[in-house]
């Protein structure tokens, strides 16, 4: 039963990890377009600090009720319908406060931004992420639903849709501006550069929302108070581990232009954004992987073997995660050509950035122990041993090594959680993971990779060609040890030759 099951999860990690990796590589073209039309890679760096801002609002915002939903709606004693319309009603509502006050505060907040001549980057921003956070609840409403298709088209309209509008100003508009200055000129300024890239962005945003509109009214609205207040106590422990894990992620950009003020912070800034997003394949798996697992893990408690699901479960993703590893490691020259050589320095930090995302999904895998025997705090206290970490990592390093130190910081904050919910977990609510295979498959996949800068040739092309080998190679171990060779044609002869 249990292969059953990690072979549904499998399927559906498959289909939201098909989808996020399509977004994913579309919304990447978006790196290759702003370093290459924006002024300086300083522009770059607004964008990553301001959607790093993002990020740690939409967290804010939705306060952990995503998990919560999945908490109750699996639980069998409360109706599905009243939930969810209890769920969206209290995000709905808290939304559209937040983006009352955004729209009111927006100078305000322009200024301690540094970015004081445009607010309106702050008001569409501070719309865009309240539509994100209340679109959250419908979205989870598809996967609970095993709506994984539509879950994805939807995103992808967005990811689509915000690529084409990117390629319409940032293209189009200067194409059109040079050749037939009339049909954009009454609309399209030039100067106006990186705002376009919000403009952008709240337009896919509203789009999306408008798809989401059949689920929305898919219940009767109605509220009920007492069963908000059950679910806030589940979830708002989660709003503390959320916004801690997000700071985790995002605080070093938030940080780095007041740490590095004065010797080219901005211009560093943005170099380290569009590198790091080399690291979004990883984060892309990492993602995937959650958004099938997370209703998956609440839906198996019932099960008598659920244990052995959640072990076959973190197996199937560390192995995974280390062939990522590699690939991207060993053809990571390949990614070089898409960006300028101006970026090119920050190339040196993704394997950093990349271990410290494997250590990130190992510990969201372990999670599921606080999160099924409701002991979120526990979650919310390693996430603030997390934030510690990271805040006193960039204060000490940054000021000397750039964002060095924030990829080092990065990976001691990571793997510090995940030793933390390993050992306190084991302790509440004991599971066998196979320690024993995850240390293999960690060791072979870091044996490779120093492997691959020890054997060196002054050919590019046989460089590649024994990077090739050395993936295969991992791909044969994990063939050999953990797939049924034996049901598949051809290679269960094969195997069974090397094995004798």
């Amino acid at each position: 039963m249990a292969g059953k099951q990690i072979k549904s999860l499998a399927k559906d990690t498959a289909i939201y990890g098909l989808s996020n990796i399509i977004g994913k590589s579309i919304n990447w073209l978006l790196v290759p377009l702003y370093t290459r039309t924006l002024a300086s890679p300083s522009d770059y760096g607004v964008v990553t600090n301001l959607y790093s801002w993002t990020a740690l609002l939409l967290v804010i915002l939705t306060y952990g009720m995503e998990t919560g939903f999945f908490r109750f709606i699996n639980n069998g004693k409360d109706a599905p319908n009243r939930i969810y319309s209890t769920s969206m009603i209290s995000v709905g509502s808290t939304s559209l406060l937040f983006a009352v006050l955004i729209v009111a505060l927006a100078p305000q907040c322009a200024t301690l931004l540094k970015l004081p001549a445009h607010p309106e980057y702050i008001r569409m921003l501070g719309i865009s992420v309240a539509l994100d956070a209340f679109a959250s609840i419908p979205f989870a409403y598809l996967r609970y639903c095993k709506m994984p298709i539509r879950f994805a088209a939807i995103k992808l309209i967005y990811v689509v849709l915000n690529v084409l509008i990117n390629l319409f100003f940032f293209v189009a508009c200067p194409y059109l501006l040079k050749h037939a200055p009339a049909s954009v000129q009454w609309f399209y300024d030039p100067s106006y550069g990186v705002g376009y890239v919000f403009v952008a962005n709240i337009i896919s945003t509203i789009i999306q929302t408008l798809f989401l509109v059949r689920y929305i009214v898919v219940v009767r609205f109605e509220f009920d108070k007492a069963l908000l207040r059950r679910i806030l106590r589940y979830s708002l422990p989660l709003l503390l581990l959320g916004i801690a894990g997000t700071m985790n992620q995002t605080l070093d950009k938030i940080l780095y232009p007041y740490l590095r003020a004065g010797i080219g912070g901005d211009i560093e800034l943005g170099i380290y954004g569009a590198t790091s997003k080399v690291a979004l394949i990883m984060l892309m798996f990492t993602q995937a992987f959650r958004f099938a697992y997370e209703p998956f893990v609440f839906a198996q408690k019932r099960s008598p073997k659920h244990h052995d699901s959640y072990i076959q479960a973190m197996n199937f993703f560390v192995v995974v995660s280390w062939f990522i590893f590699l690939g991207m490691i060993f053809y990571i020259d390949i990614f070089k050509l898409i960006i300028p050589e101006q970026y090119w320095s920050g190339f040196d930090a993704v394997p950093i950035i990349l271990v410290s995302f494997i250590f990130q999904g190992i510990y969201f895998n372990l999670s599921i122990w606080y999160k099924l025997s409701d002991r979120t705090m526990f979650g919310a206290w390693f996430s603030v041993a997390g934030t510690a970490v990271i805040v006193a990592g960039n204060m000490l390093l940054v000021p000397r090594f750039g964002y060095y130190g924030c990829a080092w910081a990065a990976f001691a904050c990571y793997f510090l959680v995940m030793l933390l919910s390993y050992f306190f977990g084991q302790k509440y609510m004991p599971i066998a993971y196979n320690l024993k295979k995850i240390g293999f498959y960690t060791l072979i996949a870091l044996i490779l990779f120093v492997l691959s800068f020890l054997i060196k040739t002054s050919y590019e092309w046989l460089n590649y060609f024994i990077k090739t080998i050395l993936v295969i190679i991992y791909l044969l171990i994990f063939i050999k040890n953990d797939l049924p060779v034996k049901k598949i044609p051809v290679l269960n002869k094969l195997f069974k030759e090397i094995k004798n």
